[in-house]
């Protein structure tokens, strides 16, 4: 079921860099030292979002990275979103700190 707009701004205030767009879609720009860091932090997206069988849209320019997700069957921002978010996040953080 998904969130009202209420909601997903409460999830949104604990949600690092996400952002509501359009009232349907949350989003978050990642920018990195470099290209191929981009497409590494692209590769750990991938993992994520196959364990979760739920794919976020993806788009790279050069060094930022930016994913939207929402859940297009239940018509609306759902906790996978959120917990989703929440695992782009700490893989973002993970790779930071390697650096």
């Amino acid at each position: 079921m998904p969130f009202t707009p209420q909601e997903v701004e409460a999830h949104l205030e604990k949600l690092d860099g996400w952002e509501l767009e359009e009232g349907r879609w949350i989003f978050r720009k990642y920018t990195f030292t470099n290209f191929m860091k981009g497409i590494a932090f692209v590769d750990e997206v991938a993992a994520i979002s196959e364990a979760f069988n739920h794919h976020p849209f993806i788009t790279i320019d050069y060094k930022t990275v930016t994913l939207r997700l929402t859940s297009w069957e239940e018509g609306g921002i759902t906790a996978v979103d959120i917990k989703e978010a929440q695992q782009y996040n700490e893989a973002f953080e993970k790779m930071r700190s390697g650096e």
